[in-house]
C-alpha cells in the first residue's frame, strides 16, 4: 500500500491496472488528501465539494471514480451507519483504523488495533492474497443513545 498518493504515484497505479490518469480523477484524489483527519465522504458528499470549486465533474463519474479507486485499494469503501457507502484515502499503517458507529445517531469513532491489522494480513498471506486493505466496523449504540432508550 501506498502511505502518500502523489500525481505519479496514482499515473502509475492506475497505468499498472490499464488505467489513465484523468483530470477528473486527480481532481478526486486532492479532495480526499486534502480532508481532515477522521471524515469520511458519500459519493454525493465528494460531487457536493467538487461543485464548490466548480469542477463540472458529474455525479455518475464521481460514483464511477470512488468504485474504482476502491477496487484499486487506493480508497476505502466504507459501510458506516447511513445506509449508504463512505470513502476515506487507504492510508497504510500507522494511519490504519477501524470504525465504532453509533447505529442510532451515526457517530463514528475511529480507532487503530494492530492485532486486527495482523490477522488480516496472516490470512490474506496464507491464502497467497496481497492485502489491500483491513478494516472492522463495529455497529453499536453509543452511551447517550443508550441513556435516551431508558424509560425515565
Amino acid at each position: 500500500m501506498v502511505t502518500q498518493y502523489t500525481p505519479d504515484t496514482l499515473k502509475a497505479e492506475l497505468n499498472s491496472k490499464g488505467w489513465r490518469l484523468t483530470p477528473q480523477r486527480e481532481t478526486i484524489l486532492k479532495i480526499f488528501q486534502e480532508l481532515p483527519e477522521g471524515n469520511h465522504l458519500s459519493a454525493e458528499d465528494l460531487h457536493d465539494k467538487l461543485l464548490e470549486v466548480d469542477t463540472g465533474i458529474s455525479l455518475s463519474t464521481v460514483y464511477r471514480t470512488v468504485k474504482l479507486l476502491a477496487r484499486l485499494g487506493i480508497l476505502r469503501e466504507l459501510e458506516l451507519a447511513e445506509g449508504h457507502k463512505h470513502y476515506e484515502l487507504n492510508q497504510s499503517y500507522p494511519h490504519h483504523h477501524h470504525h465504532l458507529v453509533c447505529v442510532r445517531c451515526n457517530q463514528t469513532i475511529e480507532f487503530k488495533s494492530n492485532s486486527i491489522l495482523q490477522v488480516g494480513s496472516k490470512q490474506a498471506q496464507k491464502h497467497g492474497f496481497k492485502l489491500l486493505d483491513c478494516q472492522l466496523t463495529i455497529h453499536a449504540v453509543c452511551p447517550e443513545c443508550q441513556r435516551a432508550l431508558i424509560p425515565g
